[in-house]
């Protein structure tokens, strides 16, 4: 019985810096595909020509359709969706080939660990350590949803790898603000489109509440000084994006 093909998929903008190690990474995969952001004013077009399988110059809408069109393009049996900023350790390439290679298998998707890097620390508490996304799924079972935090609708059981993604995310706090500039002008208008409107109070008490449930609740002052300005910034990005929320809603007014 021939192996399952495993086409990779990633999704990238100004990638030019982190994609060779993450395509390095996936060379047990059948195929690697990259869409990229036309909009990048990086190298990351010439380097998903070199080195990745399939390549889609696609303009950015929202990840859902970007990741989408990728599935679309793919042939392998499975796919195994990674950021540009993330690596498949040894460990789970290992745990990918012998899970797919078993012809019995009930599950029609896995849920991959996250192991974070965040301002050039590992971290243990308040990243990402905690979070089990839906990564690798049936092509034929599977699509994302959602603008933003974009999930896989998935039409059948799931199960969990052990070995972890190795997530190297925000490697200072220059790439942190731009991405909460990014990622909180897609939520508010995510939001807006969905009915939300601004409200005073989240303004004011949810940027505290998530700085306290990071920092206190999931301990993220067990993570130093990184940890620290981790969970400050998220309090901040609650912030941003409800304020992002009022120039909508005044836009609407006038």
């Amino acid at each position: 019985m021939p192996e399952p093909r495993i086409s990779a998929l990633i999704v990238a903008r100004n990638e030019e810096a982190n994609l060779p190690g993450c395509l390095a990474s996936l060379g047990f995969a059948y195929e690697r595909i990259v869409v990229v952001d036309p909009s990048s004013d990086d190298a990351t077009l010439d380097v998903a020509r070199r080195l990745a399988d399939v390549v889609l110059v696609r303009r950015f809408d929202d990840f859902a359709s970007q990741r989408n069109a990728g599935r679309e393009a793919a042939s392998g049996d499975w796919v195994l969706s990674i950021d540009a900023d993330e690596r498949a350790t040894p460990e789970l390439a290992v745990e990918i080939q012998e899970a797919l290679s078993d012809p019995d298998l009930p599950q029609v998707g896995f849920r991959i660990p996250i192991r974070s890097e965040i301002l050039g620390r590992p971290f243990g508490y308040s990243g990402t350590q905690q979070d089990l996304p839906l990564r690798l799924f049936r092509r034929d079972c599977g699509e994302w949803t959602g603008r933003v935090h974009e999930t896989v609708r998935l039409d059948g059981e799931v199960g969990r790898m052990a070995a972890p993604l190795e997530h190297r995310t925000l490697p200072d706090v220059q790439v942190f603000l731009r991405k909460i500039d990014q990622y909180t002008s897609l939520e508010a208008r995510d939001l807006y489109r969905a009915g939300a409107r601004f409200r005073a109070r989240d303004l004011t008490l949810r940027p505290a509440w998530l700085f306290l449930k990071l920092y206190l609740y999931k301990q993220g002052f067990r993570d130093g000084l990184e940890g620290l300005m981790f969970c400050a910034l998220s309090g901040v990005s609650a912030a941003v994006r409800t304020w992002k929320l009022r120039e909508l809603d005044h836009m609407e007014v006038a």
